[in-house]
């Protein structure tokens, strides 16, 4: 199956880099958001990113025209009845979810592959949102995050995915240069049980007061050789959604996933990170 149109919903950062990666190997992409504002806004975080690749030498001012060209924002769900694969970038909550794919399926032709980036949420139950015809052509695409820059997509089958639609999607992610890794429909996948571990215990540093945020961050640099540290990854992904991930996880699998109160803090202070502007680190507002 050869894929020209792709649809994500959802115009988050997180929704906005996703689209990205298609629009950069050629596809058109429909993004869609609940208000006008928010899918636009998802554009203008797409053209903010690939102006920084300009300022790096990365790309050209002829590739970002190009790339932008293929995006249309919408709050319009119908312009995806068309679309060959669509991927949900909503927020990480069920009813949210559910409520999006069971659009999506009377929207979309029937051979449309539905997709969810949820960090989290299982798949198969995901998938009973939608129609019995569809539910095999429906799968999960964990991308890691930052999207735009990152390479690793987790593929995640549930109980009725085809292996068609395994293989299919984990084809078009090498496409668009990126490493799929086919994981179990599990709680956290793979990725996040690593993650949120790893996190969870540089937060009990800081809990007990042996390292700043700051040297933790360099220890993740310098130390470990990470591309970001820990402390800034929190806040680009938002403090809201890793307590509501601890959660899913503590839930699931006990003690070693407990949410950390140093995050908690700043969720009940309204210090979610870079959008809100400020986290373990301070950011200008846009």
């Amino acid at each position: 199956m050869t894929m020209k149109k792709i649809g994500v919903v959802g115009a988050g950062m997180m929704g906005a880099e996703i689209a990205l990666c298609f629009a950069r190997a050629g596809m058109d992409v429909i993004l869609a958001d609940i208000k006008q504002e928010f899918a636009d806004g998802g554009k203008q975080k797409q053209a903010a990113i690939l102006d920084k690749q300009i300022a790096k030498g990365r790309t050209t001012e002829e590739v970002k025209a190009a790339t932008l060209s293929r995006v249309t924002p919408t709050v319009d769900l119908t312009l995806m009845a068309d679309c060959d694969l669509v991927v949900e970038a909503v927020l990480e909550k069920l009813e949210i979810k559910a409520g999006t794919f069971e659009k999506l399926d009377k929207i979309c032709k029937p051979e449309t592959i539905l997709a969810s980036n949820t960090s989290s949420i299982s798949i198969t139950k995901l998938a009973s949102s939608v129609s019995k015809e569809r539910a095999a052509n429906f799968v999960g695409t964990h991308f890691n995050s930052p999207a735009s820059v990152m390479k690793l997509v987790e593929v995640i089958p549930g109980l009725l995915t085809s292996q068609e639609t395994a293989d299919t999607v984990t084809q078009v992610l090498l496409d668009i240069e990126k490493e799929p890794v086919r994981v179990k429909d599990v709680t956290g996948f793979a990725l996040n049980r690593l993650f949120h571990v790893f996190y969870g215990e540089a937060m009990r540093l800081i809990e007990e007061g042996v390292a700043t945020p700051e040297d933790i961050d360099k220890i993740c640099l310098y130390g470990l050789g990470h591309p970001v540290g820990i402390c800034k990854l929190l806040d680009q992904t938002g403090h809201d959604l890793n307590v509501s991930v601890d959660q899913i996880l503590f839930d699931a699998y006990g003690e070693r996933f407990r949410p950390s109160p140093v995050l908690q803090r700043f969720v009940d202070s309204g210090r979610l990170g870079r959008k809100s502007g400020e986290g373990f680190y301070s950011y200008e507002k846009k």
